[in-house]
């Protein structure tokens, strides 16, 4: 069992440990020295060789200058945090890091199987969900998602025993919103509130540090869609759920090239003002992780690649993400040995500074 959590004094030692290029790529969030771009966990089979491979990428991005570590439950049926965790055991085993100087994320509320387990998805819900009473019927949206307290709980255990840690440093709902259409709005806000008092609770516990939101529309469509949902709802709740010393400290959204609402639209209401959302979480000084920094591949082969230097095309679209004034840290997925080592090369040069990057985006306007 790896225990502790992320510190202010271990993040920083980590970050002074790099070398000089790389010293600026560090971001300072709720007292934690965090580096600016993270490491996800999404993609790949449930199979034994590519928990080596993921074993082996996240080993190698620490290595490398990355101090964010970023998974969810139903990530590989659970195989990626279990990735996670054999990584992280085997570098401090080896005296190179310390459980201090990591941030580790997961998300919960996906309703998953296990792939150590032979067993068809709903057999292993009912098996384990379904008779010990943790599930009840009705509980499971259309679009497997639950967020009752009995099955959040179950899950907050499982994650913690699958990254073989005592402390999450943070725990999101994974795509809450996106994940329980069916509910009508005043039910499901009156159930995020329910979720966040659970999480302050878990927070007083010891298991999390910190919580957020794992999203991928609600924070960046329009107010008509109904989806939307305003962010300074949201910390009403976490204020109504924890006062003001509330653990609600994060978001992750989808932000790249493609998608780039997060940044263009102008869709939160805060201070009698419509900002962007990450304008907002700016106000409501929140940190936020970007997913899909490369769209899983599929922006290398556009023309939309902004010019940055004699950099590979990948370098080039993290370093355009992590330079968005208000984000904390794209997390770009990577297993294959040669496309770690290419990533990496970002972690070598320092962020555009906020000139620069506006400068950017006027030429890619033009």
């Amino acid at each position: 069992m790896i225990t502790g959590y992320a510190t202010p004094k271990g993040t920083k030692k980590f970050a002074e440990r790099q070398n000089q290029n790389s010293q600026k790529n560090y971001n300072n969030v709720h007292n934690l020295t965090l580096s600016n771009v993270g490491i996800g966990t999404y993609l790949g089979n449930p199979d034994t060789e590519t928990d080596y491979l993921v074993q082996d990428a996240v080993k190698k991005s620490i290595l490398g200058g990355i101090n964010v570590i970023d998974s969810a439950i139903n990530y590989r049926a659970q195989k990626a945090e279990r990735s996670v965790g054999n990584a992280i055991s085997q570098l401090i085993d080896n005296n190179d890091i310390s459980r201090e100087e990591i941030f580790v994320s997961t998300k919960n509320g996906y309703v998953t199987n296990d792939g150590d387990i032979k067993e068809d998805l709903m057999q292993y819900v009912m098996r384990e969900y379904g008779k010990t009473g943790i599930v009840k019927e009705g509980d499971i949206s259309p679009g497997y998602h639950c967020m009752t307290i009995p099955y959040l709980n179950d899950q907050l255990e499982r994650s913690l025993k699958n990254l073989g840690m005592d402390c999450i440093d943070l725990m999101y709902l994974h795509n809450s919103v996106e994940g329980q259409t069916h509910l009508p709005r005043e039910q499901f806000l009156k159930n995020l509130k329910d979720v966040f008092e659970f999480y302050e609770k878990k927070r007083k516990e010891g298991k999390i540090r910190f919580y957020g939101m794992a999203t991928w529309e609600c924070f960046r469509t329009t107010p008509e869609n109904p989806l939307f949902l305003q962010l300074a709802e949201v910390m009403d709740l976490a204020v109504q759920a924890g006062g003001k010393e509330h653990g609600f400290r994060f978001i992750q959204l989808p932000y790249n090239l493609m998608l780039d609402q997060a940044y263009m639209t102008k869709n939160h209401n805060v201070g009698g003002k419509t900002v962007s959302v990450l304008e907002a979480a700016q106000e409501f000084n929140l940190g936020v992780f970007t997913s899909v920094p490369i769209m899983q591949g599929k922006l290398l082969a556009t023309n939309a690649i902004p010019e940055l230097g004699n950099f590979s095309a990948s370098v080039r679209l993290l370093q355009f993400v992590r330079s968005t004034p208000g984000i904390t840290a794209p997390l770009i997925g990577h297993k294959l040995e040669s496309h770690v080592k290419e990533n990496m090369n970002v972690m070598k040069i320092p962020p555009l500074s906020e000139l620069e990057f506006n400068n950017l985006v006027k030429r890619m306007i033009k």
